[in-house]
């Protein structure tokens, strides 16, 4: 059998790989446009900001190692430009020379990944105005910022902007990050977003949130200028330009295969097309969303690989498991912080009209008398019958472990009082007897069984009383305005101070307390709720 791929790095080098070692007998030959069959692009800011000091080691498998190692006919600078599914063939140019040919195929596997949007602004063409996406990309900007360039303009709050705005700053380069959305990544909820939007104001990095680019022009003197809507001018020495990414379907299309109302082609759960003998995958194929249930693109690395690899399996004939769709578990470090998240967020939710409960906790990544230990905010969504919807987690140490615990529940269809029985490790070092994953499971298991009413942080209840259960020296730092104040070891001899006409709102720092001033209020015949996540999360929801 003849196999041919189209692009490497994460889905077509998978399959080639995946595919030598089922089958040493099999023709194996990918084209690969660019100049590296597989590199690690996830890492391209790390480098230029210094912190990946050697560039080789981007260089996932070097070129003459993969040819060496899986005896795969790699034919760098080579673009697939047409494919002719009634000949089983494709026309292919070399970039280097300009030469033309056909090659035949019995199996054909489109890895084409995806590119970066460039919208037909003004000045989009200047040399200065870049994109983060190839190693060429990561040449050019590291090579301005360690030169004269000393000021940038990061445009767009995703992953990649934000991983080049904070190495940008490890090189010392002034960065103005402008989004278009008033909150950077996107992928979590507004309130969630807050101390990542803290964190780069604290770290120098100047935000321009809820604002669009108009475009870039040159000043008489040469400047480059970024113009934001509204009128604002931002003087820069260079442009990242991080708003998204498109999948690159055009070929798939051309050929008259199946793609979706995004662009993303379609394809079963084996990845197989509409053609059966062409598979896709990667960045440029249209997955489902497994808790929505509906077409989307996810863009990820981890996806890409594993449908590398099932192809293959299909290719060669294994059975295999047919792919469940992509639940975007992803995570991103911005100078002190992590933030992840798997699932839907709640805006998503809204969107498409799906009913769902939330809580908020704010859990240390370890046992607090250990040392070290770092606070966490983080946000669960379910259903009333106890399905997982999404989970967002922000913080220091710890934030990638009980994301991944939470994203293999969710993929494994526990429920979210399941949670609460999980046996997960512990020592001082590492976690709590309670891990924050168990508790999240504690606290969703009393609402779906009511023992808890909880309020929420943006729909307080009209007219209710808020009633603040902390010690006296927390109120110092400040309590939430028209607060009653009550410590919880009063609260008892002092339900004569309560109003029984109105909804009481009990709340501490992170819901603790609240929950057990709101057991003590309800057995005593109080209308009350417990303020989810406590003062912590409603501050959340003030920070700008």
């Amino acid at each position: 059998m003849k196999l041919v791929i189209v692009g490497g790095v994460a889905g077509g080098a998978s399959a080639a790989a995946r595919m030598r070692r089922l089958d040493e007998k099999a023709e194996i030959v990918l084209f690969e446009r660019g100049e590296n069959v597989s590199f690690a692009n996830c890492g391209l800011p790390y480098h230029m900001g210094g912190v990946i000091v050697e560039r080789e080691k981007l260089l996932v498998m070097p070129a003459a190692r993969f040819k060496g190692r899986l005896a795969v006919d790699l034919r760098l600078r080579h673009e697939v430009v047409a494919i002719d599914r009634a000949a089983h063939a494709v026309r292919v140019i070399c970039l280097e020379t300009g030469e033309s040919f056909t090659e035949t195929y019995d199996k054909l596997l489109l890895a084409t990944g995806s590119a970066p949007l460039r919208p037909t602004l003004p000045g989009i063409d200047d040399p200065d105005v870049l994109t983060l996406w190839t190693m060429s990309d990561m040449d050019a900007i590291k090579e301005r910022a360690e030169g004269e360039m000393r000021r940038a303009v990061v445009v767009g709050g995703g992953f990649i902007g934000l991983e080049a705005a904070e190495n940008l700053r490890h090189r010392g380069v002034a960065v103005t990050l402008a989004e278009l959305l008033p909150q950077v990544l996107p992928t979590l909820d507004p309130e969630m977003a807050k101390p990542l939007q803290a964190e780069l104001v604290e770290r120098g990095v100047r935000l321009r949130l809820g604002t669009a680019v108009e475009g870039f022009e040159r000043t008489s003197e040469n400047q480059l200028v970024v113009r934001l809507r509204g009128g604002e001018a931002l003087e820069t020495d260079l442009v990242v330009l991080s708003i998204g990414v498109r999948p690159n379907s055009e070929l798939a299309k051309a050929a008259g295969l199946r793609v979706g109302e995004r662009g993303g082609i379609v394809t079963d759960g084996t990845l197989r097309t509409d053609d059966p003998d062409i598979y896709a995958v990667g960045d440029a194929v249209q997955v489902t969303d497994p808790v929505l249930g509906v077409p989307t693109q996810v863009p990820l690395a981890g996806p890409a690989n594993r449908q590398g690899r099932l192809a293959a399996d299909a290719i060669a004939g294994l059975p295999v498991v047919h792919y469940r769709g992509t639940w975007g578990t992803s995570i991103v470090k911005l100078f002190g912080l992590t933030a992840a998240s798997v699932g839907a967020s709640e805006k998503r939710l809204k969107q498409a009209g799906v009913a769902y409960e939330k809580i908020y906790l704010h859990p240390f990544s370890h046992a607090t008398y250990y040392p070290g230990a770092q606070q966490m905010s983080l946000k669960l969504l379910f259903t009333r019958e106890g399905r997982m919807l999404g989970a967002q987690i922000v913080g220091g140490e710890g934030v990638d472990k009980r994301i991944d615990v939470l994203a293999t529940a969710m993929q494994a269809g526990l429920g979210v009082t399941e949670l609460a029985r999980l046996e997960l490790a512990y020592a001082p070092p590492y976690g709590s007897a309670k891990d924050p994953v168990n508790f999240a499971g504690y606290v969703a298991g009393n609402v779906l069984s009511g023992e808890t009413v909880l309020a929420h942080s943006d729909a307080l209840p009209a007219e209710a009383c808020l009633l603040d259960v902390r010690d006296p020296t927390e109120w110092e730092s400040g309590t939430i305005p028209g607060a009653l104040t009550i410590p919880l070891g009063q609260l008892r001899p002092r339900l004569d101070e309560l109003p029984r006409d109105r909804t009481i709102v009990a709340y501490c720092a992170v819901g603790l307390r609240g929950y057990l001033a709101e057991r003590i209020l309800r057995q005593n015949g109080f209308d009350v709720r417990n303020l989810s996540g406590g003062i912590a999360t409603w501050r959340l929801f003030q920070r700008s």
